[in-house]
């Protein structure tokens, strides 16, 4: 009976002990999965950091060619109410040039009748008056 006991003992820790042995392969398998998992998602942080600090950098480069291109768009803004403001003065002096013409012109049509009207004068006091 003794014997039959200590089989039946030995038989017993023999099932204990393939259990943890099962249990513990299945164990190292689980862990070497979820190792395996938290190595994908400590190269997909990595990658997305990366990616990350990339567009930032972009970005940064975005904002400072934005603040030049606006420096940009205000000098041509300056220039051009400066172009606008010389044109306005330009086309002020050429209405005042145009205005002062055409006074001239009526000067010289003016002094041109008061010649004519002179000279007609003049060759009618020139020409000799027939004697009676």
């Amino acid at each position: 009976m003794e014997e039959a006991f200590k089989g039946r003992v030995l038989l017993g820790l023999s099932l204990v002990s393939l259990i943890f042995i099962v249990s513990t392969v299945a164990s190292c398998s689980k862990v070497g999965q979820l190792q395996k998992v938290r190595q994908q998602e400590n190269e997909r942080r990595f990658d997305a950091e990366a990616n990350l600090d990339k567009l930032t950098k972009n970005m940064s480069a975005n904002d400072q060619k934005l603040a030049t291109l606006a420096q940009d768009l205000d000098s041509a803004k300056t220039e051009l109410d400066t172009v606008k403001k010389t044109l306005l003065q330009e086309q002020l002096v050429n209405q005042s040039l145009k205005e002062e013409l055409a006074k001239v012109n009526k000067l010289k049509e003016t002094l041109e009748e008061n010649l004519k009207e002179a000279l007609v004068a003049n060759k009618i006091s020139l020409t000799p008056k027939p004697k009676k």
